[in-house]
């Protein structure tokens, strides 16, 4: 009878074991073909296995205006473009000449005009800035202009076209001539609107005040078409 019980002991034994090694198998076979062995990639070296993440295309942004570089500057409104996306004219791409104008009572008004000489359309907005310059150096005679009115809406120039500003010019002789120190110059440094590179057109003739004088000795206005 206990030889019996003995074989029966015996044989649950070898199935128990025959179920182990069955699971231990399994989980052996299904670490290799899933890749869970503590979240590594045995490939590798035992790194993180690598997690695919699917390409994302960033949404396109409303109101975008595509660059439209043709000349210089980047053609967009980081360069001080209008708000219609124009590029703004630099001085390289600008002529400049001083018109003829009517005198007043004390001065006479005269229009900077500028023309756009390249090859893209272009634009100013708001005012030149001005001042009368002597010598060979070109250093500023007395202050510079003052601005006067509004500032006006964008100028858009297609090459050849042109736009101007309106320039005051005070006879300085009216004034007190020991405040005023009367000074010949040469003519006028222009800067137009937003740029930091000058131009210059010549006046002739023309008297400045080196000192300070108790009103302005030119005034400019915002631009305008020509």
């Amino acid at each position: 009878m206990k030889d019996d019980q003995t074989g029966v002991i015996d044989m649950g034994v070898r199935t128990t074991r025959m179920r182990i090694g069955a699971v231990v198998a399994a989980c052996a076979a299904a670490a290799v073909l899933a890749g869970c062995s503590g979240g590594t990639d045995e490939v590798n070296g035992g790194t993180p296995a690598a997690t695919t993440t699917p390409a994302t295309t960033p949404a396109a942004t409303a109101g975008t205006t595509p660059a439209a570089d043709s000349g210089a500057g980047t053609g967009s409104r980081t360069n001080g473009g209008g708000g219609s996306g124009v590029p703004r004219c630099t001085s390289a791409e600008l002529t400049l000449t001083l018109g003829q104008g009517d005198a007043g009572a004390g001065s006479v008004h005269r229009p900077l005009v500028f023309t756009n000489k390249g090859t893209r359309t272009c634009e100013l907005t708001g005012f030149p800035g001005v001042s009368y310059v002597a010598g060979a150096d070109g250093h500023q005679v007395g202050p510079a202009a003052v601005m006067s009115g509004a500032h006006g809406p964008e100028i858009s120039m297609a090459p050849g076209r042109s736009s101007q500003a309106q320039v005051q010019f005070v006879q300085v002789a009216n004034f007190d001539a020991a405040v005023c120190q009367p000074t010949p110059v040469r003519g006028l440094r222009v800067y137009p609107p937003g740029e930091t590179a000058s131009m210059f057109v010549a006046v002739d003739g023309a008297t400045g005040c080196a000192g300070t004088p108790p009103g302005p000795q030119l005034s400019v206005q915002t631009m305008t078409a020509a």
